[in-house]
């Protein structure tokens, strides 16, 4: 065993850690070396987001003492921030095994550190815990989970004042505390119970109180309340707030994927517990099948993230990507504003760097400002508060099936998006329309777009330089052409700089800095590549462009864009 990794087990061996950890570390001294290494060969980094692992004993796993001395980071900052102040914060978990566990150790850690705790008396989505935040005017929040991660996994994600996740100084200042903590006897680990209140119903009316004022077209769901919906929360949070939403917008032929209805952290009937996945939407496709449903919903385990089903224009069920689901709910709000008399001048969409084109047309094209940021709602977030006082914020969306509607939370929203969808749905079933064909006339409108993204993992300690070497030599040797395009314009958000290939000149990116690359072609096709910074993976998003002159040359055009995306990938040396 390494000397660094052997002293980090000598530390957990000696150290005031329960018995049951220590007999599990002498087993595995004797039976799994290997994952008693990697269990001990570093510490699990508390990144901008928090924390994400897998569930385990060790330095470098998910265990009541990371998240406790996590935790004693967070509140020293936090007590820090607000010295002035009673500090408050609200704790929520989703359906993970030990989640609950987790959220009452945090709990337990802030309340002993003098801090009020609004605690959910159990499972809760993370778009709740964002609102609960900013309804009872915390100064911070955590939320236990690993979002759509498979089963051995869990997390912690910190949020501000605004309800929002960590963005900068706020990220790295924790970032600073929680590396302060080096052992367990620095975490406050009881004594301050009786600051701690729970939450429960009231938080909840609340909450779809506000889904609910969302709604756009009240009357066109009491003439189409009968639109027959298939909802599966994949075994999570949304297992019982989706249904009530959906009643109280006024849909009454709702129907569950009962097989995915019970709360469970070991996530039985699919690998992946991610409505980005073909295969946890799968029982929910034949459901909606056998019903000849409208629309079919999919929510992950903490209910940010929406996956949608519906059927195409020859009447087959397909999933909806989250560019194609963002471009009919932004168009949609848009749309339904102006028509209702809710428009304003001011009003303001913001979508991240990575996701599709079509919606800076879109608003374009409707006078709306467009802004684009980052990766990740915190920076949608971070974009609401430097503007409000100014614009109106509308609605935000990234690629990666999150949408976050109106301005009373700060994060991605999978409750409100599902009530969205639904109203959608019914809108255009109202006009004797499909929402594929309303996306179908979109494209004939704006342009065809079509989007795909691949994720490269390198295993391995060394995993994380190989990707570095990668984005390297993208970065210092961008291609020429692609698929027979000219590459025109290269941005490197690392460097903070827009560099024109066609003439050298450069342009300042005003965005915070990003390990980011995108390749901007003559044809106005986009290739973004994305390190991952707290794994060995390295993400490429596509993003390829064409006109439709109609609806019947569909099939056709979007197969020849696919094609186009694919010699992208071959050129890039990605096959």
């Amino acid at each position: 065993m390494e000397h660094q990794i052997q002293s980090r087990i000598d530390k957990w061996l000696e150290g005031n850690y329960d018995e049951a950890t220590k007999s599990v570390i002498r087993e595995m001294t004797v039976n799994n070396t290997n994952e008693l290494a990697d269990a001990f060969y570093k510490n699990l980094e508390f990144g901008t987001g928090g924390l994400r692992g897998i569930m385990g004993i060790g330095t470098n796993r998910i265990n009541r003492y990371t998240i406790g001395m996590a935790t004693q980071g967070f509140a020293n900052y936090l007590l820090n921030c607000f010295s002035n102040e009673q500090v408050r914060v609200a704790i929520a978990h989703d359906s993970r095994n030990n989640s609950r566990l987790f959220a009452e150790i945090t709990a337990n850690v802030m309340a002993a550190n003098g801090i009020h705790v609004y605690l959910f008396e159990s499972l809760r989505p993370t778009p709740e815990l964002s609102f609960a935040i900013r309804k009872l005017n915390c100064h911070g929040g955590v939320v236990c989970t690993a979002s759509h991660n498979p089963r051995e996994y869990n997390g912690y994600k910190a949020y501000f004042n605004d309800g929002g996740q960590l963005v900068p100084p706020h990220d790295e200042n924790v970032i600073a505390e929680v590396e302060k903590i080096e052992k367990v006897e620095d975490v406050k680990w009881n004594g301050g119970e009786s600051n701690i209140h729970l939450l429960g119903e009231e938080m909840d009316k609340a909450y779809i109180s506000m889904v609910k004022g969302l709604s756009v077209y009240p009357d066109v769901i009491q003439r189409q309340n009968d639109l027959k919906i298939v909802y599966t929360p994949i075994h999570g949070t949304g297992f019982k707030m989706v249904p009530q939403v959906l009643k109280e917008f006024g849909f009454t032929n709702v129907h569950v994927v009962e097989e995915q209805m019970n709360p469970d952290g070991n996530f039985p009937t699919v690998v992946y517990p991610n409505p980005e996945e073909s295969e946890a939407m799968s029982l929910g496709l034949k459901k909606a099948t056998v019903l000849d449903a409208d629309i079919l919903l999919g929510t992950d385990p903490d209910a940010d993230r929406v996956g949608i089903g519906v059927k195409d224009n020859h009447g087959n069920w397909v999933l909806l990507n989250g560019n194609q689901t963002a471009v009919l709910a932004f168009n949609y709000l848009i749309e339904a504003r102006k028509t209702k008399g809710l428009a304003k001048e001011n009003d303001m969409v913001v979508k991240t760097i990575v996701t599709t084109g079509m919606i800076d047309l879109i608003a374009s094209k409707n006078n709306i400002k467009c802004y684009n940021v980052l990766t990740g709602f915190k920076w949608i977030a971070e974009l609401i508060k430097e503007k409000e006082a100014n614009e109106n914020y509308i609605i935000g969306g990234e690629e990666s099936y999150g949408l976050m509607i109106g301005d009373q939370l700060r994060d991605k929203d999978a409750i409100s998006a599902v009530a969205l969808l639904c109203e959608m749905a019914a809108y255009e079933k109202d006009a004797g329309k499909s929402l594929f064909t309303k996306l179908l006339e979109l494209y004939v409108k704006y342009g065809l777009f079509r989007e795909h993204l691949i994720s490269i993992t390198k295993k391995g300690r060394d995993g994380q330089e190989q990707i570095a070497a990668m984005i390297d030599k993208y970065r210092n040797d961008p291609p020429q052409t692609l698929a027979g395009v000219k590459v025109i314009g290269l941005y490197d958000y690392d460097k903070k700089e827009a560099k024109d290939l066609t003439n050298g000149q450069v342009c300042s990116i005003e965005l915070p800095q990003s390990n980011v690359l995108q390749f901007i072609l003559e044809d106005g096709s986009k290739v973004s590549a994305r390190p991952s910074g707290t794994e060995p993976k390295i993400k490429f998003y596509f993003s390829v462009q064409g006109k439709l002159d109609s609806i019947a040359l569909f099939d056709s055009a979007y197969a020849n864009l696919g094609n186009k995306i694919e010699q992208i990938i071959a050129d890039l040396g990605l096959k």
